[in-house]
């Protein structure tokens, strides 16, 4: 017999997670189909505060608490270590909370997917979704079992090898299911990076609220993360053009030694501490699903897009779209006529958010200027605040907003010109030229 559900699900990750919870809480049948077995590794440990509000409706915050590292803002610093500028989430324009989370992200997407299935959700881990057929009553989803070991979890029962629903959402990743199948995926070719990271133990943090801060050190040619994480863990890495790293014919943890070792910030910020964790590798390149939408289908997450991790907003653009999409579809069942003006919404909105990420990023990449500015605070006009927002994850469409970001990017253009803020070389002093630092000068 061939079950039918009111939403299929593809990706257990954040977007699908999300989406299944709040679905299910409003007494929709759920099903989640997840290829692999939670938890598995995941980059993107940082989160946005702008996602709280949703971590509230979701019933969360407690879990977060109990479990991860309270984060409340971040610092840039150039690599040359003649400045560096904090910020505090708490003074963003229109700040709506002064903390989010660090996160290791085995952990954090197992317990999304955990409380999708707690909320009501059908999860099937371990599934593949073979091909997905679409009809005027719904969607036909082929799905496989990919335990060869026919040991399936107590907790959540297989199904197959087809399922209908009369909706499907797909949080797939970059694999898409849905944009392989309509080949929807277009790549910024500009923006074409890896990264090389990995975890340590024993990294010294500064007191209170500081040792909680995610730390950016950029480069001429590329950027560095040391991110602190639960159970005195820290998440250090580089990330650069992926051209760069195959031209130097090194292994991945050779490349990432050496960077580590050429960079005095970084190397004096891990002081005695120790790396624990193997040297990971993850393609950073952004693209775009040309459609979010169409006849019965939503993409969220990665599969609607990923934009660079410098911003730290993957997990943030998930969070978000998996919200938006159970709230649309949660309305289309009930109301079926309106499904093209809420799909139509739904893409503007993941859209919109996704835009202004792109132009940041490309904006951070596009030379020293962005750096030069932004380590140049004044409080002309309230710029710095408008930017901490976006920092912050408020991508939404106030007018107070976006005229200072307007601003901000005009001054960086300006830059390029003229020399309207100090220049920095963005290059590391040697060891006989560098002073002394102390690992809380970063």
């Amino acid at each position: 017999m061939v079950e039918d559900y009111d939403v299929a699900i593809i990706g257990g990750g954040p977007a699908g997670s999300t989406a299944a919870t709040l679905l299910s809480k409003a007494g929709r049948r759920v099903i989640v189909l997840e290829r692999e077995k939670f938890p598995r590794f995941h980059i993107g440990e940082s989160l946005l505060p702008f996602s709280m509000q949703t971590f509230t409706r979701l019933g969360l915050q407690e879990k977060l608490r109990a479990h991860f590292v309270e984060k409340f803002g971040g610092e840039i610093a150039e690599a040359g270590g003649e400045k560096a500028a904090k910020f505090y989430f708490k003074d963003g324009f229109a700040s709506r909370t002064d903390r989010s989370y660090q996160v290791t992200r085995s952990k954090f997407d197992k317990m999304l997917l955990d409380h999708a299935g707690e909320a009501g959700a059908e999860i099937c881990e371990e599934t593949s979704v073979d091909d997905v057929m679409f009809d005027d009553g719904g969607v036909t989803l082929r799905i496989r079992d990919l335990n060869q070991a026919g040991v399936a979890d107590p907790r959540y029962r297989k199904i197959g090898p087809e399922l209908r629903a009369k909706y499907l959402i797909d949080a797939s990743g970059r694999n898409s299911v849905i944009g392989n199948k309509f080949k929807l995926k277009k790549s910024y070719q500009h923006l074409q990076k890896l990264s090389l990271f990995a975890h340590y133990e024993g990294v010294e943090r500064e007191a209170g609220i500081d040792g909680t801060l995610t730390r950016m050190v950029r480069t001429l040619d590329s950027w560095f993360w040391v991110i602190p994480l639960e159970n005195n863990r820290t998440s250090i890495g580089i990330v650069l053009e992926a051209a760069d790293f195959k031209k130097s014919g090194l292994s991945a943890e050779q490349f990432f030694e050496r960077a580590i070792a050429e960079q005095p910030l970084v190397r004096n910020r891990i002081g005695g501490g120790r790396r624990v964790s193997q040297v990971y590798t993850a393609a950073d390149f952004s693209y775009r699903s040309q459609k979010l939408a169409g006849d019965r289908w939503l993409l969220a997450g990665d599969a609607a897009g990923f934009i660079d991790p410098v911003f730290s907003s993957g997990v943030f653009l998930a969070v978000l779209a998996g919200e938006q999409a159970a709230d649309v579809l949660h309305d289309v069942l009930d109301h079926p006529k309106r499904v093209r003006r809420l799909f139509r919404h739904y893409e503007r909105l993941v859209n919109r958010a996704m835009d202004v990420y792109l132009r940041f990023v490309e904006s951070w990449y596009a030379g020293k200027e962005f750096v030069e500015v932004f380590l140049t605070p004044t409080q002309l006009f309230q710029i710095p605040p408008a930017v901490n927002a976006v920092l912050g994850g408020n991508v939404g469409n106030r007018f107070a907003i976006r005229w200072r970001m307007e601003l901000f990017y005009l001054i960086v253009r300006l830059q390029r010109k003229w020399t309207l803020c100090p220049r920095l070389s963005l290059v590391p002093k040697t060891d006989r030229e560098a002073a002394p630092l102390n690992p809380a000068s970063i």
